[in-house]
């Protein structure tokens, strides 16, 4: 009788929406349900070094945010879906941008510097610096065949899940999955 009344607890505890069982823990299925519905995780995958550039002529790769969970956006100023995310990407990293996390946002393909300018300036997006993939180098080592893609970077540079498409990023949803990422 003591074990049943010990794993009732347990249960209930375990299931009474106060999140994930143990920090760091990323409660999947309630981001999905939150409205990051194409959300999958992955297996940890480590990222590829592969480099990107910004339009000062910089090179850049992704070990140069280890130590912080990165939400990776691809996208092109040629993409619907990515004009109607970019706007809730750039208030993500307004409110949760820090040491502890960044949206780093690629354009990948063809997307000449001044057009990448006038797209952000359009959208009014002025927290995510330009970042460029021009031969799609790095995309296509990460397996993007369309846009937007978005991958969620662990600490330690590890892929622990994509979306292929769309989301709303400003939503209660995506900075819970920022929280539970970022927890100690």
């Amino acid at each position: 009788m003591r074990w049943l009344v010990l794993y009732t607890a347990l249960l209930i505890g375990a299931n009474a929406g106060f999140g994930p069982a143990f920090a760091g823990e990323i409660d999947w299925q309630a981001a999905r349900d939150g409205g990051l519905a194409k959300l999958a995780p992955t297996d940890p995958t480590p990222v590829p070094a592969t480099g990107f550039t910004d339009p000062e002529g910089g090179t850049h790769s992704l070990a140069d945010w280890r130590g912080k969970v990165v939400l990776l956006n691809f996208w092109a100023t040629w993409c619907a879906p990515c004009r109607e995310e970019m706007p809730s990407l750039d208030a993500l990293q307004a409110e949760m941008g820090g040491e502890d996390f960044e949206v780093l946002a690629i354009a990948a393909g063809h997307n000449p510097p001044p057009a990448v300018r006038k797209f952000l300036d359009e959208e009014g997006i002025t927290h995510l610096p330009v970042h460029l993939d021009p031969r799609q180098q790095l995309a296509r080592e990460m397996g993007v065949m369309g846009m937007p893609v978005t991958v969620l970077i662990d600490r330690d540079g590890n892929e622990i899940a994509r979306l292929i498409g769309g989301a709303d990023w400003s939503s209660e949803a995506a900075k819970e999955l920022v929280r539970q990422a970022t927890a100690p």
